[in-house]
């Protein structure tokens, strides 16, 4: 169908901001049919009709007609598809129904379906990534004061969101339930409102004195986002991240001369270690390559698919213990780029592996490293 290549948000305003419409175009939020939800919080129904029900609820907010456009299309995307975590996460738990950890879930979800679905869904990497962390921190503004650090979630949610855009979703989340306590979670969500004001982070992150200050803050118990840390950093490292033949190696031979490299898959290719068998003792001898540069602080470039936070986290404080500035360079080519690159190599991916590595990638986010750079084809 023709329209169908101006894409998912063209079709949002096209189909009158209808769910049920958006569901009939894009069967993705098909599964969301016949998942089970607590009653106390959602005697509406299964997680589609909720949906539905929240969707209608955005369109009929007082700040809506206030919105332009492209945010209408936006935000209404991201309530279709805030709970698509819930079919791969709702269990019966103690006798109720429960979908711990669905948003994160949801987020990589959303980003793979958007991701191989991009002649469909027609979305900029921004538009994507946006929607993405609307899925992904959608029920910040309800559960936020429970946290252990208010402050530092709501100012980590903010580098990578509007609060305020968050705040509307999760308004209209509110509304599309039928719960035991109507109105309590609405309250908190203007708590939310409330504070991410008062810290000065409501329409965009918040202001550190430098970047020095910004990585320590992130990176450190306690500490005041006000604080201005001498930067006392002395030289860089750069770590590549992203999918398998996304271009990292052609990035390097154009912009990393002179600089040196510590490559897992070079490692690989070096002990003679498939790609199909285990990293431990390829990560070990980049890691044992990599502390010698560090001492003597020497940059370079770190190139791996770094695919998960917690992978990256690892190795970002491990050089930045030695005085690094470490750089994320996150690159992205288009999934039928992927696919035909895949076809040509000369060790070819496993075709089960790679769409195993397009479900768990975690985007890096601003706070992760001193720089964090996002690069797509």
């Amino acid at each position: 169908m023709g329209d169908e290549k101006e894409g998912i948000l063209s079709w949002i305003r096209e189909s009158g901001f209808s769910f049920e419409r958006l569901a009939g175009r894009y069967s993705e939020l098909e599964i969301l049919r016949g998942v089970q939800q607590n009653p106390e919080y959602h005697a509406e129904g299964d997680v589609f009709i909720h949906t539905g029900c929240v969707c209608e609820q955005l369109c009929s907010l007082s700040e809506w007609g206030r919105l332009t456009e492209k945010e209408q299309e936006l935000l209404f995307l991201a309530a279709a598809f805030h709970d698509i975590g819930k079919p791969f996460c709702t269990k019966f738990e103690d006798g109720r129904w429960t979908s711990p950890k669905h948003t994160i879930v949801g987020e990589k979800v959303f980003r793979a379906m958007a991701y191989r679905g991009a002649k469909r869904f027609g979305m900029s990497f921004q538009e994507r990534e946006l929607a993405a962390k609307l899925v992904r921190f959608h029920g910040v503004p309800v559960w936020f004061w429970k946290k252990k650090r208010v402050e530092y979630d709501l100012l980590r949610a903010a580098e990578v969101v509007p609060l305020w855009l968050l705040y509307l979703l999760a308004k209209a989340d509110a509304r599309g339930r039928m719960s035991r306590t109507p109105g309590e979670l609405e309250e908190h969500g203007e708590l939310f409102a409330e504070y991410g004001k008062e810290l000065g982070i409501w329409e965009k992150p918040y202001p550190f004195a430098n970047a020095c200050t910004r990585y320590q803050y992130f990176h450190k118990e306690e500490m005041s986002p006000g604080s201005q840390i001498y930067d006392d950093t002395e030289f860089d490292v750069w770590m590549m991240a992203g999918l398998p033949l996304a271009g990292k190696d052609s990035w390097i031979e154009k912009y990393g001369v002179g600089r040196a490299v510590i490559s897992l898959d070079e490692i690989r290719k070096e002990l003679g270690i498939s790609p199909k068998d285990g990293s431990g003792k390829v990560a070990n001898l980049a890691i044992e390559r990599a502390r010698k540069l560090l001492r003597k602080k020497e940059s370079f470039i770190w190139n791996a698919t770094n695919l998960m936070q917690e992978t990256r986290q690892r190795l970002v404080r491990l050089f930045a213990g030695y005085g690094a500035r470490v750089h994320i360079l996150y690159l992205e080519a288009p999934y039928e780029e992927l696919l035909k690159r895949n076809q040509t190599r000369e060790r070819q991916i496993p075709g089960n592996v790679l769409e195993q590595m397009i479900d768990k990638l975690e985007m890096p986010e601003p706070w992760e490293g001193y720089e964090v750079i996002w690069q797509d084809s």
